[in-house]
């Protein structure tokens, strides 16, 4: 009995042995930090308490490869006030003048075609990283169906009061920084990414630098 029993933990644990050696971390250029000293005191009941700890390594599939660099992107809101669609993709997120979108107020989303189905192992997603604030109803979805009416995954749901009618959601409101934010995207299969956000802690706006969605 006792010899069946190592035999079966030594069975698992080179099984998991073979599954973190197929792992590798995810490598993330980010930007400088733009804002720096003791923001002002932001209160919301299911807010993530702000730490400058760099963030630990996120492991994914070896051989996962940034695939949204580039790709178009669509919107609810077509006319930006600042900035063009593109910027989202571009590769700068530097947050600076001149390298952000700006979309109106309210719910609004930002779509990322990747060109074709992929599994999906994280997102990052810089919204306004200058000023230490929290974007509302941050949601984010991935489907191969490009107007998001079937096939549907959330991966990230912030929405702790169902304002933005997509579902009640239990991740945690966060404050933007330089490292911006790392979502597990699960292996998801799809082509797009859509992402909603429905205003700031210091306005009624939304806004992004960069979104890169990594994946095989």
């Amino acid at each position: 009995m006792n010899r069946k029993l190592n035999l079966l933990l030594a069975a698992l644990a080179l099984a998991s042995s073979a599954v973190a050696a197929d792992k590798e971390p995810l490598k993330i250029e980010l930007p400088r930090p733009l804002f720096a000293g003791t923001p002002r005191p932001i209160s919301l009941p299911n807010l993530e308490p702000l730490s400058t700890a760099k963030r630990p390594d996120f492991m994914v599939p070896a051989g996962t490869k940034l695939l949204s660099k580039g790709k178009p992107v669509t919107s609810s809101d077509a006319l930006p006030v600042i900035g063009e669609l593109a910027f989202i993709t571009d590769g700068d997120k530097s947050g600076t003048d001149g390298a952000y979108v700006e979309l109106g107020p309210a719910v609004q989303w930002v779509q990322i075609d990747l060109g074709a189905s992929a599994n999906i192992a994280a997102i990052a997603v810089w919204h306004f990283h200058s000023q230490a604030r929290v974007y509302h109803d941050t949601i984010v979805q991935i489907s191969d169906d490009k107007d998001f009416k079937t096939g549907v995954t959330t991966v990230y749901n912030n929405d702790d009061d169902n304002s933005a009618k997509l579902g009640k959601g239990t991740d945690k409101a966060y404050i933007e920084t330089f490292q911006g934010r790392l979502i597990d995207g699960k292996g998801t299969k799809g082509r797009y990414v859509r992402l909603y956000s429905n205003g700031n802690t210091s306005d009624e706006l939304n806004h992004y630098c960069e979104v890169e969605v990594f994946g095989k």
